[in-house]
């Protein structure tokens, strides 16, 4: 067996005795002494090397004042390592959350980090697995939001299956960490990518006329910018002038109607069909349109609205995959 993979098998078997040894953790999360692991780091090894070394030498020689230097050297790191583990103790994570992205693009995993004591808590690093970690510094009595980058490369559903917290303060000798495990899951929309143009209102009520095109539609003003927004709606005037990147929203006229069906794209592979339905839905709601989905056994009535197109936009994301138990 190679040593990567002997490495692997080792951190799985660890990574399942931790998870059977502290259970599901529900949030909030204290940091308590006995979930809290500590070891030296390559820097701690080198320097408890370099006490035997001068242990030996003081003894060989019999130089008490070398003796002395290293018991002191030796009374530091122990403080070293206490400072370390206290640290990170005490610790509370308050909330995660979790945004939905698209795929391709990387998704954020939010984190309040709470320190209840009025000394503060520098350097307390929080990571997921195969990502990296990002550095916080706690104030004392206060909390500190982290944000995480999550991979998503697919649509569907990215499982987090536990959080891991490190300190390496002070200098760095001792590395302490905690392990928090409070399965998360984020939600990866299909890619708002096609080129076809959104279908003719087919629903629309008696009477009503047909959309006249964009010039036809009711300036609603402007709207801070969202993941998956087209930049044909992005207000650049106003970026140019240093605003915030603001997208024009309008309403549509009229009571039109947008359904968006799955089985009228025919021709297309089923993932550029829900791409092209994923445009469609953030190009709708950019305007301001009622719109609706329709899919295979499953069915969106006309809304608008940023929790309507969440809602599309999921069962876009989660269509014919399998759903895992909460």
């Amino acid at each position: 067996m190679s040593v990567s993979r002997l490495r692997t098998y080792w951190q799985l078997r660890m990574a399942s005795w931790v998870r059977r040894r502290q259970g599901v953790d529900v949030l909030p999360v204290v940091l308590q002494r006995r979930r809290i692991y500590i070891l030296p780091t390559r820097a701690g090894l080198a320097f408890a090397l370099l006490l035997l070394f001068m242990l030996l030498a003081s003894l060989n020689y019999a130089n008490s004042i070398a003796l002395f230097l290293t018991f002191l050297l030796a009374g530091f790191g122990l403080i070293t390592m206490h400072q370390c583990h206290r640290n990170l103790m005490g610790t509370r994570l308050h909330g995660a959350t979790v945004l939905p992205t698209f795929a391709r693009r990387p998704g954020t995993l939010q984190l309040t980090l709470q320190n209840p004591v009025r000394a503060a808590r520098p350097r307390i690093a929080a990571s997921i697995e195969q990502e990296a970690a990002r550095l916080a510094d706690l104030p004392g009595q206060g909390s500190q939001c982290i944000e995480l980058t999550v991979a998503a490369a697919a649509r569907g559903l990215v499982s987090i299956d536990r959080l891991k917290l490190t300190t390496t303060h002070p200098f760095g000798l001792f590395r302490a960490w905690a392990w928090i495990h409070t399965p998360l899951r984020m939600v990866v929309y299909p890619r708002p990518v096609g080129g076809l143009p959104m279908p003719a209102d087919d629903a629309l009520k008696s009477g009503s006329l047909p959309r006249g095109g964009a010039g036809a539609d009711e300036w609603l003003g402007l709207r801070p910018f969202r993941d998956g927004d087209s930049p044909r709606q992005v207000d650049w005037k106003a970026y140019a002038r240093e605003a915030p990147l603001l997208v024009k929203e309008y309403s549509a006229s009229g009571n039109d109607l947008r359904v968006f069906r799955f089985d009228a794209l025919t021709g297309l592979p089923v993932e550029q069909r829900l791409e092209q339905m994923s445009r469609w839905v953030v190009d709708a709601e950019a305007h301001g349109e009622r719109y609706g989905i329709e899919l295979p056994m499953t069915r969106i009535e006309p809304d608008r609205g940023p929790e309507h197109r969440h809602r599309c936009l999921t069962a876009l994301a989660l269509y014919s995959l399998p759903v895992p138990a909460q």
